[in-house]
């Protein structure tokens, strides 16, 4: 399993504060396409990921047991 976060707007959207994806291993840019076409969140295009708590690349392998944080865009000034 591995245990994805969601913050700010996502966890909003979604209702949500973490899921579970049930899979042994994945790419930054697989789990990012998974969480658009399968769950239609839509600002993961965007957003930085973290892989146990370090930010990832989309070449990155996230394995079972690793925790992903879905950290989108913020504005301000």
């Amino acid at each position: 399993m591995i245990n994805i976060l969601f913050f700010a707007q996502i966890q909003q959207e979604t209702g949500k504060e973490r899921i579970e994806l049930d899979t042994e291993e994945i790419t930054v840019k697989e789990l990012r396409e998974y969480l658009i076409n399968q769950l239609k969140i839509n600002q993961v295009s965007e957003s930085m990921v973290a892989v146990n708590e370090a930010y990832a690349l989309d070449t990155d392998i996230v394995r079972a047991g690793d925790t992903v944080a879905i950290i989108p865009p913020v504005s301000g000034g």
